[in-house]
């Protein structure tokens, strides 16, 4: 536990604590005072409104439009199901930055909407709602479903000979074992919801601010920190509560529940209910999940003068005196997998060693310990960020012009995923075989390399494609601190939509079409590799 437990001090424990007593530290006291007049003021009361009403009814609308996907997977069996698995996963993985460039093609001002009907969603708030479904519906669809495939279906069935009718006999008998998993996906997704920076940041405008947002806003253009302190503070003990009740909807599931193998439960549809079921999900998935992703690419080839390269050629233009960037924009693409493969190292090495130890103790402080990892997923990543450049910036730590600063941000989004990947396997692993092991002389490093690695070999290629993928698409953070001259993809994007101009809108097309292709290549290499389709991610 030392080097993970190190590494969340160092890089996420401290930075945020710097940020946070630097906005409520004044003459050497603290101000108190300040989170009151935050907490009564109009403006802000009204994001906190906000962030929590749009949170709320963005998973009420996921797990809405979800669970029928989650249904279908779990106990459906049908030509080209595992590439739809990956094709549903994809936008989870995509960049909130692309999610957002992929909505505005086709919701937004000159978007497919406006061109064939006059009609523009990205004035409402229904687009930011619609743009989480799209990405946290494959959230639902794996937690969920991924439960819900290894459910018994006897069970059901022995109801429905005893007299229970179809709806009865599952709201009696599944609909109970399934709400653990429906619970835990309803967190994650109103967490991911909660927190939501990019896609707010892109989609809504001066109108619409979550405290993500918020915070950005205070920090980067007001240089407020003690507002920003104080909403980082809310915004911690949120986060906090959520994590701890998704900590208990996960333990309620993994202990109360018999499982089968779920290669056994799925079936061919059969009669024109589970047929129409089928073909109702598909439809979703095409206009909800492709669509938006179709017309991105669209876009990134709709030049001036027709569908071409254009866009792509000055992606690779050098920078000129009103250019967005001091070097060429498809340099961000070479910054962005350099980053992410460090990244991915750093987050699979500490992620491992937690996960390693997680599997051999337990205890509240190992459970606290747990939760300590989960963090930053909720926490302020725009506080990250800000947090960095003004608490690494002193011997030995001054990292200020270090390269390392960007993928040591990213990868504390990536050890989580680490850690939720191959903690299940780990467990798993029978304990006898270690000690047969040791009892024929392997030393401990002997014992990990000839007994665990083989066994938890794909869970560890998994958890480095999912670190690359979310680290390659990091956002809060990196947009403080990525230097001009070294932009990241979400970053370049971000800055081209903000300027006006046909050719900074084809160029973010173009940027954001490549690197949803890096994120979903990454995705749909991992597909071939893993073989366990259950649990979550």
């Amino acid at each position: 536990m030392a080097v993970p437990f190190a590494f969340f001090v160092l890089f996420f424990a401290y930075p945020v604590a710097m940020i946070v007593g630097r906005g409520l530290r004044e003459g050497g006291s603290w101000q108190f005072g300040r989170v009151g007049e935050v907490l009564t003021d109009p403006d802000l009361l009204h994001v906190l409104w906000f962030t929590g009403w749009q949170a709320a009814a963005s998973t009420a609308l996921t797990l809405l439009i979800a669970l029928p996907g989650a249904y279908v997977f779990a106990r459906f069996e049908f030509p080209g199901k595992g590439l739809l698995r990956a094709v549903v996963t994809v936008p989870f993985v995509l960049p909130t930055v692309v999610v957002g460039s992929a909505f505005l093609a086709l919701v937004g001002r000159g978007g497919l909407l406006d061109d064939l009907w006059g009609v523009r969603l990205d004035t409402s708030v229904w687009v930011i709602l619609l743009a989480h479904v799209f990405f946290n519906y494959a959230v639902v669809v794996r937690t969920v479903g991924g439960l819900w495939s290894a459910l018994d279906p006897r069970q059901e069935e022995a109801a429905r000979v005893l007299g229970a009718g179809r709806f009865a006999a599952w709201r009696r008998v599944t609909l109970p074992a399934l709400a653990p998993a429906v619970a835990a996906a309803a967190l994650m997704v109103f967490l991911f919801t909660f927190t939501s920076f990019g896609i707010v940041q892109i989609l809504g405008g001066p109108r619409f601010a979550t405290l993500e947002v918020e915070i950005y806003r205070q920090t980067a253009d007001f240089l407020d920190l003690p507002t920003a302190a104080v909403l980082t503070l809310v915004q911690f003990a949120a986060v906090l509560g959520l994590l701890a009740l998704h900590a208990w909807t996960v333990r309620r599931r993994e202990s109360a529940l018999k499982l089968v193998d779920a290669s056994r439960t799925a079936r061919r549809p059969r009669g024109a209910g589970q047929w129409a079921l089928l073909a109702s999900t598909l439809v979703v998935i095409a206009v909800l999940l492709v669509l938006p992703l179709v017309v991105l690419v669209e876009r990134s080839f709709a030049g001036p003068d027709g569908y071409g390269l254009v866009f792509y050629r000055a992606l690779q233009a050098a920078a000129g005196a009103d250019s967005t960037f001091t070097v060429p924009p498809l340099t961000a693409l070479w910054n962005s997998l350099a980053y992410a493969v460090a990244a991915t190292a750093i987050a699979v090495v500490v992620g491992g060693l937690a996960a390693a130890a997680l599997t051999r103790r337990g205890g509240r402080l190992v459970r606290g310990f747990d939760a300590l990892l989960m963090l930053p997923l909720g926490v302020s990543a725009v506080t990250v960020g800000f947090g960095f450049l003004i608490s690494l910036d002193e011997p030995p730590l001054d990292l200020r012009a270090s390269w390392w600063l960007v993928p040591l941000a990213q990868a504390l989004v990536g050890v989580p995923f680490v850690v939720r990947t191959m903690l299940p396997v780990l467990r798993a692993v029978d304990g006898r075989l270690r000690e047969a092991a040791a009892v024929l002389g392997a030393t401990p490093w002997q014992v990990w390399r000839e007994v665990d690695l083989p066994l938890v070999r794909r869970a560890l290629l998994i958890a480095a494609g999912f670190a690359f993928a979310v680290s390659l698409g990091e956002f809060g953070a990196t947009v403080f601190i990525a230097r001009p001259d070294q932009p990241t993809l979400p970053v370049a994007v971000a800055r081209l939509l903000g300027r006006a101009g046909e050719l900074n809108y084809g160029q973010a097309m173009a940027l954001s079409t490549i690197l949803m292709v890096v994120c979903a290549g990454a995705l749909l290499a991992l597909e071939r590799v893993r073989t366990d389709r259950t649990g979550e991610f």
